[in-house]
């Protein structure tokens, strides 16, 4: 995971996150029970991947869905891993499941 990825501890540092983001939020969601373990890292790549093409377009945070329980709850999360494309907080898309990196692309592409 590239150091354009932000890794929120906590909800109150992802909420941090989002109000200073001046361009839409990529909110990927992961979490590290045994069937999402595997997803998540295929999605790791992928999430890197995109916040790197996307630089200056997009601001990229992986959360954990065990660290920040209530964004987990707040946005509906309910498995890992999942994708939110977030504009002033508000969720414009919203994705679950493993994406190829040209899936992210049609996602984000069809919203920003």
């Amino acid at each position: 995971m590239t150091k354009l990825v932000h890794r929120p501890r906590e909800d109150a540092e992802f909420d941090f996150i989002l109000g200073r983001s001046k361009v839409p939020v990529l909110a990927y969601f992961t979490g590290a029970w045994p069937k999402a373990i595997e997803p998540c890292r295929v999605m790791d790549v992928v999430v890197g991947d995109i916040a790197a093409a996307y630089t200056g377009r997009l601001t990229v945070v992986r959360t954990d869905i065990t660290r920040c329980p209530a964004t987990t709850e707040r946005y509906g999360i309910t498995g890992a891993p999942s994708c939110l494309l977030l504009k002033e907080g508000a969720t414009v898309a919203h994705g679950t499941g493993p994406m190829t990196i040209d899936e992210v692309r049609q996602f984000l592409d069809g919203h920003l």
